[in-house]
């Protein structure tokens, strides 16, 4: 027995070895091809927006580099603002701040703003979409008070609050709720009967329907509702800025404009864009997360 297992051992052992080496190789070939399609996915995602950015800049630097050009080309926009490129985190006296904290105050106030109009919109948007008599009775002061444009509301809202604040805090509130109910009530509407016969068999009440299959269904309507209305909140926060004042990426635009300082505004504007984007990707993650890829992102 001990011969057998002595000349079973020798056989055995380059057999493991060979097996170790083949995994490795595999492990390596499969980490080099994952890294090569990410390096490959990210060049072929990147270099179109490269390639437009590079087309832009040039053709923005051709058309403004002229003395008679209103607008300052980009390397004059640079030339010009590059302290406040360099020091976005600059603290001074009253409004005199960095760009950062420009568009931390605004973010302050949107925040505000949306959470309330998120929770009452998805409330009144479920009443909406669930009762019949709700919907005749409040749908059309919906479609009616939608068209209204944002900054008209801004003179009511200073009148009845008397102060800058609150006052932008409820225009960034009656601009994004109208698309949340909207979009909440369509979504609500749409659950198909075979959900609704489901939760009579398993006799679910008012509020387990709510949650266990009213909000899941309709999940991917409420975010788009969303997404819609904190672009509509950013919006509306630059635009009454520059009427109340005080900290804030608007005032700071309109201040601008005042001392005719035009590379400054280009600034804000890129400033403002990119916190725009942002945050409309980070309400489209959340509702894909929470929908569980239902909802577009």
């Amino acid at each position: 027995m001990s011969v057998t297992n002595l000349k079973l051992k020798p056989q055995a052992t380059p057999q493991t070895a060979a097996q170790v080496i083949a995994l490795g190789q595999t492990a390596s070939r499969g980490i080099d091809g994952r890294l090569s399609r990410f390096v490959t996915q990210t060049v072929t995602n990147l270099l179109p927006l490269l390639v437009t950015l590079t087309f832009f800049t040039l053709a923005w630097q051709l058309i403004c580099s002229s003395p008679e050009s209103s607008l300052p080309a980009p390397s004059r926009v640079l030339e010009e603002s590059w302290e406040l490129i360099a020091h976005p985190f600059y603290i001074g006296q009253g409004v005199d701040q960095g760009l950062f904290w420009h568009v931390f105050a605004s973010l302050q106030r949107v925040a505000l703003g949306y959470a309330m109009a998120a929770a009452v919109g998805v409330a009144l948007g479920t009443l909406v979409g669930q009762s019949a008599l709700a919907m005749r009775g409040l749908d059309p002061i919906f479609q009616v008070l939608r068209t209204v444009p944002p900054l008209a509301w801004l003179p009511l809202s200073l009148a009845a609050f008397q102060d800058g604040t609150p006052s932008a805090i409820f225009v960034i509130f009656i601009t994004a709720i109208w698309p949340i109910i909207i979009n909440t009530a369509v979504g609500i509407r749409n659950i198909p009967q075979d959900y609704q016969n489901v939760a009579k068999v398993l006799r679910l009440n008012s509020f387990e329907y709510f949650g266990k299959i009213m909000l899941p269904a309709a999940a991917p309507y409420i975010f788009t509702g969303l997404r819609i209305g904190i672009g509509l909140s950013w919006l509306a926060i630059v635009a009454a800025e520059m009427l109340i004042g005080g900290v804030g990426i608007g005032f700071f635009i309109w201040d601008a404009w005042n001392s005719s300082l035009i590379s400054d505004i280009i600034v804000a504007l890129i400033y403002v864009g990119i916190v725009g984007f942002l945050l409309d990707r980070l309400i489209a993650l959340v509702g894909r997360a929470v929908t569980r890829g239902t909802a577009n992102a």
